[in-house]
């Protein structure tokens, strides 16, 4: 039977979605096969998609359609309650639900919110809807603005209701508790609820997940968006109605906060712009402009002439009108709050007892390890042994995404190459909310170190023809000096590429820190993370067209890196053609190759030459190479060429939606990573974590 899991809240907006976000991460762990499920969605008009479906979906690439995710439409639902056909309710959940049943191994359910008028009635369906689905319960309260007895009881009511329905409860987590009460809260719940037998958390309130962003407020205002589209991504956490004198307002300025005003009142508009780009005053998220009427011609033209002005809203409604609207929108997470989303994990995870609740929920039998799997595993494997990695490219916003997140999870220690004063300028302009006393900042050209890596640089390249000057230069280079750091110990990994070639970030490698003794080349690897298992794909960036010998060394490297990352290597040298059958120049390189790697490493397993299906598919190689150790199964896959692997790799995550983390560089005596310039926070953050794996070996 599939294991289940149902989400029953006391309270409108308990935030189901974090914890939804932290069972679906803590399930990923154990199988890939994971559902979400609704019983009941509150608008089904044309257009409309429910937010925590859509996010829980996109966020996880879960595989089922979005009409999979859920039972009914409120408006349906109500119409057969009109009709007294409750039993009918009940079976098409069912239904929809039984569709699920049968091709996942994990399905979270999340009842409704009580965003309508009956909520007594709400919860009976909910208790109804769990009682007859089977599932235990895990009830979420709400804490925030409410006593603890306030908190605590219609928790207790909720927990005796679905006890009397025969319904299993398994865990109680109180959400949005504020600081001064977390403490007895947990103390309290514990009491109630014995820990040996719940699944019990508090998670402490935290503003940044309530604050807006400002496009919600514009989209919920129906403001007109006058400038700053850009930055409509800027949180808002505290908003201030200023009818006041500028230096009053002034005083009363807290970061993010959103400053409402009528139109006219240009001192204001000009004196909030000043502050938000002053260093003595905190970054503004935005200005809401009341009362709808154009702004005055000197005041549009100053700010057209601003490089990059705070958004400015301009709304109809007069400011007490607009006061009270601003604070009553609601917030709402997305796929791409990646932010948010972290920071709801974080919460998640610090905060409940996930031993508890793991041994609530039905051991799960792993089938493969699944792309998330994989990843939390490199994440705790980087952790174990924490390293010093150095980003080259610190002024790339997505690099400062990605070290936000290495940063917050503690994963590795960082230096970003970049004038300091850039990178902060970028990370106020995009809102990027990295903590900059946690890592290091280096402008090469600035560094107390800057001369002695020229003179490095000079005296392993001086039988090249490189002289000092020449060295000085390229050491301005945040490439080189990246390298350098590497070269001599500065740092135990670096990472580029997110705006560099991939020859501008190797080239400094090959010429310092250079190959291993048993390596001649550089190649590289794609971790290519299926459904149900993790394939090594080499080389399909590096290496236009090997030689036999050349491809032999891939394929060990290949290999070895594959062995380091805990997948068992079974090699698989590719050609158009399997065993003896083919002839040619193109085959008889592989076969050599193939010959070559088996005398290097006799107790691997390989196989070459063999065709792409021949390697994956069981009944094909019981029909092309019976007998062979690694047909049918192969975990490590080399191609011939260039042409033939960057090709393959992307035909494969294109049609089936893999998670390629790559490319990862192997033959270096230290490890230097290579990016995409497609790359995506994530892509950045996997290649961080591999290469400080990688130096864990040195």
């Amino acid at each position: 039977m599939t294991n289940s899991l149902y989400i029953s809240t006391t309270a409108t907006g308990s935030g189901k979605a974090l914890v939804a976000l932290g069972i679906i991460d803590l399930i990923l762990r154990k199988t890939n096969k994971v559902a979400f499920f609704q019983p009941i969605v509150l608008d089904c008009s044309q257009g409309h998609r429910d937010e925590d479906i859509d996010l829980i979906l996109n966020y996880f690439k879960l595989e089922q359609t979005y009409e999979e995710a859920f039972g009914l439409c409120y408006d349906e639902v109500k119409d057969l309650l009109v009709q007294q056909k409750f039993d009918e309710i009940i079976e098409k959940i069912i239904k929809k639900f039984k569709n699920l049943e049968n091709k996942y191994d994990f399905i979270l359910c999340e009842g409704s919110d009580y965003l309508q008028e009956n909520s007594a009635f709400e919860f009976e369906l909910n208790t109804e809807i769990a009682k007859n689905l089977g599932h235990p319960i895990l009830i979420l309260g709400n804490a925030y603005h409410r006593s603890i007895e306030d908190a605590l009881s219609p928790i207790l009511i909720s927990c005796d209701t679905y006890q009397d329905k025969g319904c299993k409860v398994i865990g109680i987590i109180i959400n949005q508790a504020e600081e001064e009460k977390t403490e007895e809260l947990r103390k309290t719940l514990t009491k109630i609820f014995p820990p040996q037998e719940y699944a019990l958390g508090v998670i402490p309130h935290n503003a940044k997940l309530s604050s807006p962003r400002v496009a919600e407020i514009a989209q919920q205002l129906e403001a007109k968006v006058l400038y700053g589209q850009h930055r409509l991504d800027s949180l808002a956490s505290n908003f201030l109605v200023v009818a006041m004198q500028m230096q009053n307002a002034l005083e009363r300025l807290k970061e993010d906060s959103l400053i409402i005003t009528p139109w006219d009142r240009g001192d204001v508009i000009i004196g909030m712009l000043q502050a938000h780009q002053s260093a003595n005053y905190p970054q503004l998220a935005g200005i809401v402009l009341t009362a709808g009427h154009n702004l005055n011609p000197s005041i549009a033209r100053l700010i057209e002439g601003l490089p990059d002005p705070l958004p400015i809203l301009s709304v109809t409604t007069d400011t007490y009108t607009t006061a009270e609207r601003v604070h009553n929108v609601r917030t709402t997470l997305t796929s791409t709050d990646y932010d948010k989303i972290n920071l709801s994990l974080q919460l998640f995870h610090s905060n409940i007892n996930l031993d508890r609740l793991e041994a609530q929920i039905r051991t799960l039998r792993t089938q493969g390890i699944t792309p998330k799997m994989f990843t939390y595993n490199l994440v705790q494997q980087a952790k174990a042994q924490k390293r010093h990695i150095v980003l080259a490219e610190g002024t790339e916003p997505r690099i400062l995404q990605a070290a936000t997140v290495l940063i917050e999870q503690d994963i590795v220690d960082l230096t970003l190459l970049g004038q300091p004063d850039e990178i902060a300028m970028v990370i106020k302009k995009h809102g990027i909310t990295l903590d900059l006393d946690r890592l290091q900042i280096i402008n090469p050209v600035a560094s107390p170190h800057f001369e002695s890596y020229v003179q490095l640089l000079y005296e392993a390249r001086k039988a090249k023809g490189m002289n000092l000057d020449l060295a000085r230069d390229y050491a301005q280079d945040v490439s080189y000096f990246g390298t350098l750091m590497v070269y001599r110990g500065d740092a135990d990994g670096m990472v580029s590429g997110a705006v560099h070639t991939t020859q501008h970030t190797i080239r400094p490698a090959l010429q310092i820190i250079k190959t291993k003794p048993d390596c001649a080349i550089v190649s590289s690897v794609f971790f290519m993370c299926l459904e149900d298992r993790v394939l090594v794909y080499g080389d399909c960036a590096v290496n236009p067209d090997p030689s036999a010998e050349e491809l032999a060394e891939i394929a060990l490297s290949s290999a070895e890196t594959a062995q380091k990352f805990g997948i068992e290597p079974r090699i698989a040298l590719l050609s158009y053609s399997s065993g003896q059958s083919g002839q040619g120049e193109d085959v008889e390189k592989v076969r050599q190759a193939t010959k070559i790697a088996r005398e290097k490493r006799p107790d691997w397993k390989l196989e070459g030459p063999i065709q792409y299906d021949a390697a994956v598919d069981e009944e094909v190689a019981a029909q092309k190479m019976p007998g062979s150790e690694v047909a049918g199964q192969a975990t490590v896959f080399i191609f011939p060429d260039l042409n033939t692997g960057n090709n393959t790799y992307k035909a494969v995550q294109r049609e089936t939606k893999a998670l390629a983390i790559g490319p990862i560089l192997q033959g270096l005596k230290k490890p230097v990573n290579d990016l995409s310039r497609g790359c995506t926070v994530p892509d950045i953050i996997n290649t961080v974590v591999i290469t400080a794996i990688q130096s864990q070996s040195f």
